[in-house]
Formats: C-alpha cells, sequence, structure tokens
C-alpha cells in the first residue's frame, strides 16, 4: 500500500487562523492608512486659480478707479409753459358803500341784518332823534308865525297902510324860518339810515344802546357791480401787468378748482413800504367766491403750447451742463417762462442734448464724465 506523505497529512489538519482577532487587541485601535500623496500636478493648478482669481480682482478694481464718475443727465422735452405773475389778493364788492350818520347818537332800533337784500330808499337803523326833533318843532312853529306877519303885511300894504320896507321885512323873516324849518328836518332825517341804492349788506357795525359817533359806518352795503379780487403785486412785475389780461384764480374754501378773471385796473400809484401795486381782478356775476376770501391769482403774460422744458433743478444762474463726447460743457442758455417743476428754454439747448439733471459746485469743464439717463418725470 502506497504511503502518503507526511507533509501533506500536517497541511490538512492545521486550522485556518484569524488574523483580524489574533494580530491586535481588543484595546487597541488599528492604525488607519497613510494618505496618498497629491501628485505634483494639481498644485501648480491651485495656484494658477489663485493667481488668476487675484488679478481679475486687481484689474476690476483698477477699472472702477479709472472708470469715469457717473452723472444723471436728462434730456429737454416739449410742452406748454405758461409765464404768469404770482400774487395774492382778497374778494371784495366793486361798488361797497358805507352806511353812517353825521352826527353822535344813539342807535335806537335795527331793521335789517347782514346779508339782507335791501331796495333804494329802504329804511335801514333808526338812531336817537329827541333833540332835532324839538328843533324841528320850534322851526316850524317860528314858521308859522312869520308867515300869519307875512298874510297882515300883505293885507296892510294892500291899504296902503304900511310902507314896502315893512312888507320886505315881514317877508324875509318868513323865508329865513321856513329854512331853519327844512334844515331842521334835513338833521333830522339823518339820523334814519336809508338804503342809497339796491344792494346788499354785507357788514353792520353796531348794536342797539350803542353811541355812534359822527360818520361812522354802521353799514355796508355792496351794490352795483360783481365781485373783484384785489391782489398786490411785486414791483418788480407790476410793468409786465397789463389790463384785460388773464387770470387764474384758486382759494382755499374751493380746493381742486380754478376760476377765472381779467385784469379790470392796476393802480398808478404802488405802496413804497410793502413794495407792491395793486391790481384790480374782475370777476363774473356767477362766481361762487366770497367777499372776504383769500385768493391766489396768476396773471398769465405768456403761453406757448410747444416750448422746450427742463427741470428747474438743471438750470443754474441761467447756464446748463452738456455731456459732450463723453466730456463736460457749460452752456449759457435763455430763459422764458420759470414753473415750480419745469422751466422753458428759449435758446441755448436741443431736444436731443443730454443735460445735467442737478449740477453742483464741483463740476468742470471738459471733465470726463459717464452719462446716466434719469427716468422722465410726469408732466403736471
Amino acid at each position: 500500500m502506497p504511503v502518503e506523505p507526511q507533509s501533506s497529512r500536517r497541511v490538512s489538519q492545521i486550522a485556518p487562523v484569524d488574523r483580524a482577532r489574533t494580530a491586535e487587541p481588543a484595546a487597541i485601535p488599528s492604525p488607519r492608512p497613510a494618505p496618498r500623496p497629491k501628485p505634483p500636478s494639481a498644485g501648480r493648478s491651485a495656484r494658477w486659480v489663485g493667481l488668476l482669481l487675484l488679478l481679475g480682482v486687481a484689474a476690476g478694481a483698477l477699472y472702477w478707479i479709472l472708470l469715469p464718475p457717473s452723472v444723471s443727465v436728462v434730456q429737454p422735452r416739449r410742452g406748454a409753459a405758461v409765464q404768469a405773475v404770482y400774487a395774492t389778493g382778497t374778494v371784495e364788492p366793486s361798488v361797497m358803500i358805507p352806511i353812517a350818520a353825521r352826527t353822535m347818537a344813539r342807535l335806537i332800533a335795527l331793521q335789517v341784518d347782514e346779508g339782507a337784500v335791501v331796495k333804494q330808499g329802504q329804511l335801514l337803523a333808526r338812531l336817537e332823534n329827541d333833540d332835532l326833533r324839538r328843533a324841528v318843532e320850534a322851526a316850524a312853529a317860528e314858521e308859522r308865525y312869520t308867515r300869519e306877519q307875512l298874510d297882515r303885511m300883505t293885507q296892510l300894504l294892500a291899504r296902503k297902510v304900511i310902507a314896502r320896507t315893512a312888507y320886505d321885512r315881514a317877508k324875509a323873516d318868513w323865508e329865513k324860518a321856513r329854512a331853519n324849518r327844512e334844515r331842521a328836518a334835513t338833521e333830522a332825517g339823518y339820523l334814519d339810515l336809508v338804503a342809497p341804492a339796491d344792494g346788499t349788506v354785507i357788514r353792520r357795525d353796531g348794536e342797539i344802546g350803542q353811541m355812534i359817533g359822527a360818520n361812522q359806518p354802521i353799514f355796508w352795503l355792496s351794490c352795483c357791480a360783481p365781485l373783484r379780487v384785489s391782489a398786490e403785486v411785486d414791483e418788480e412785475d407790476i410793468a409786465q401787468v397789463r389790463p384785460g389780461q388773464q387770470v387764474l384764480i384758486r382759494c382755499d374754501a374751493f380746493p381742486g378748482q380754478v376760476f377765472r378773471g381779467r385784469v379790470q385796473t392796476v393802480t398808478p400809484k404802488g405802496d413804497p413800504v410793502a413794495r407792491s401795486y395793486r391790481v384790480r381782478v374782475s370777476l363774473p356775476p356767477d362766481t361762487p367766491l366770497m367777499i372776504g376770501m383769500t385768493a391766489e391769482t396768476n396773471i398769465l403774460l405768456r403761453r406757448s403750447e410747444n416750448a422746450l422744458l427742463l427741470p428747474a433743478g438743471a438750470v443754474r444762474q441761467n447756464t446748463v451742463w452738456r455731456v459732450e463726447n463723453g466730456r463736460l460743457a457749460p452752456r449759457p442758455v435763455t430763459v422764458g417762462a420759470i414753473g415750480a417743476r419745469e422751466v422753458e428754454i428759449l435758446s441755448g439747448v436741443t431736444g436731443g442734448d443730454s443735460i445735467v439733471a442737478a449740477p453742483t459746485a464741483e463740476l468742470r469743464a471738459g471733465e470726463r464724465v459717464r452719462p446716466v439717463l434719469a427716468a422722465p418725470q410726469p408732466p403736471r
């Protein structure tokens, strides 16, 4: 029988050994594998990327440093322009009649009040007239006596009993007494205040029992003509104001409404203290404005429907800054109508020019700038 080699028998009898359990104790961690070294080409790529980024940042900073400063520019537009003179005034009646007593007396009766519509000759008020009434009675008695004397002298003269001179004296006494009676009656009548014309009582200054001085108005009567506005125009503008010019009127009592009138008269003498002239503006008969209201008036001097307009802030001392080929250039302009938001340009710029919207004192002629067109403002 053949014999198997001993070496093969040993190998078959040895069990496999667990190297993970026998090689490392349980309390000692296994060592981590060492990191794989990067190839030299990866480091050089990272350095190039960082260098490129740094160069880009430097180039951007240099670009912004050397870039011309930006300025906001506008272009002139076409629209309506109105040249006007502004003034404030007060609504008043065209004809205002003061009604007063000629002598001092006490007010004893009021027949009408403010707002009343009266007719010519209507009794408005009565003042105390006891003294004048007695004077009228005395003058009337004297007139009756002299009249009787004259009648007797007439009969005696007809019978040739008296001389002609006695008759003439009696007649003169009667005429004198009659004049005294009429004067006393007229003076007493002055204490009965009556309306001199048809109109409306717009003011009353007096109460029953109050002592009213001579020539002190008790009533103010508006009559005979529509209302008007009395406005004060600065002396610098008065030379441009003429009768017949159209006037736009605004009042706080009627917000959002514009009323129209016309220049009626310009007073030839101004106020040297206020440095203004009074201008009367006529109103239509159906105006809702009331006496005493404050009015803002714009006297229209000229109107252009297709004017060249620039924002008011773009014009400084009749000069604008125009951007030409990326450089600043000051240009003198002729200004027309001046409004709160826009200014009319008569000459100096054209419709396609780029004008600095808000020039400052730092601007210099020939300076390089980068124009940025501003958003257009909606016209008013």
